[in-house]
């Protein structure tokens, strides 16, 4: 007899009343007012921190809306961005009224470039000799979101790469799901040319960052170089690590196949609690999406790291991004980052962090 997994009458109503619970929260979520970065100059003790972005957006109007034609040219800027002196971990200080550098994040000053050439340039200044920390946002995400949320990352972390935002024209509401997924496709193309200028001189090479529905996209334009035999590419990548991957499981497997070699380290960092995960496999069929597996057996066979960050969630933003916005889980990451993340030696095969680390 076939092995078969029942759900009772009563389980499946539950899993439908938290499912409905969960949506109208979110959707409610997106009636409020969406928080805009501001311009302001920086406090004299702020962290001054300079995100350089290579943007799928309109630099006139870089919102996205349904409906709205998607652009067909990347622009690239860098926001300097001030976290002000009182910032705590995991935290964005978001301005209520008029921002004030003393207690909230703000935008310093911005410069346009004329292409990626003139912004790698700088980058190179920046951090010369050192890879580029290109992070992909997720669903919901705004520009404003995704530069702050780089920004206070690279303030918590501390790493001495030059960060890299790729922002894609996610509609940034809690209803564009859908939209959201055909947009991770239509960028695809756009994020692996990003990649190939960043990593086109001699020695230059990316750690790559992605959160939520962006590591599909990553997965998606790793993909593409390997279908194109560019190994050359893959070879420049410094690690990987997905963030809540909003993926499922068996379709990372086939991507991960089509890599071949993965980028060493490759880490996914998961939670069990990540409720927008658990909505994310209501919407797809009741299938756990990869950030939340518990059990390493899946993913058997591939050579990647699962960090569980299930006992160190705090319940922010709904533990869908434990490992950035947990000060204890950002605690024990800076000593993964400190002791072998970005200088590539081995993990563990699979890492529980205890509650209490």
């Amino acid at each position: 007899m076939p092995c078969r997994t029942v759900v009772s009458h009563v389980d499946a109503r539950r899993l439908v009343r938290l499912g409905g619970a969960l949506l109208l929260s979110v959707t409610l979520a997106a009636c409020a007012p969406r928080p805009t970065a501001e311009r302001a100059p920086p406090h004299p003790d702020a962290r001054v921190v300079p995100i350089h972005v290579a943007m799928l957006r309109p630099l006139a109007d870089p919102g996205v809306k349904f409906g709205q034609e998607r652009p067909e040219e990347l622009n690239y800027f860098r926001a300097r961005i001030s976290v002000p002196p009182t910032h705590n971990p995991g935290q964005i200080e978001w301005p209520e009224g008029q921002p004030d550098p003393a207690t909230d994040f703000v935008v310093a000053e911005t410069k346009v470039y004329a292409g990626p050439d003139a912004m790698k340039r700088q980058m190179r200044r920046q951090a010369p000799g050192r890879p580029a920390l290109v992070y992909i946002h997720g669903y919901n995400n705004s520009l404003s979101e995704a530069m702050y949320r780089l920004a206070q990352m690279q303030a918590d972390f501390d790493t001495d790469l030059a960060p890299v935002l790729f922002s894609w024209p996610s509609a940034g509401d809690p209803r564009g799901y859908i939209y959201d997924r055909d947009s991770v496709l239509y960028a695809r193309d756009y994020l692996e040319r990003v990649l190939l200028q960043l990593t086109a001189g001699p020695g230059e090479r990316v750690f790559l960052v992605a959160h939520s529905m962006g590591a599909h996209l990553l997965m998606e334009a790793l993909r593409q170089a390997a279908l194109s035999g560019d190994r050359r590419l893959l070879s420049r990548v410094a690690g990987v690590v997905l963030m809540s991957p909003d993926i499922d499981p068996d379709l990372f497997r086939k991507q991960a196949e089509v890599i071949g070699d993965l980028p060493e380290p490759f880490m996914i960092f998961v939670s069990r609690r990540d409720q927008i995960l658990n909505l994310a496999g209501l919407l797809t069929g009741r299938k756990p999406r990869l950030g939340i597996i518990d059990n390493p057996e899946q993913l058997r066979g591939l050579d990647v790291t699962l960090v569980d960050f299930t006992n160190l969630s705090d319940g922010e933003r709904y533990s869908h991004f434990v490992p950035v916005t947990s000060p204890a889980a950002i605690s024990v990451l800076r000593g993964m980052i400190d002791q072998a993340g970005l200088r590539g030696s081995d993990f563990a095969d699979f890492m529980r962090i205890p509650a209490n680390p």
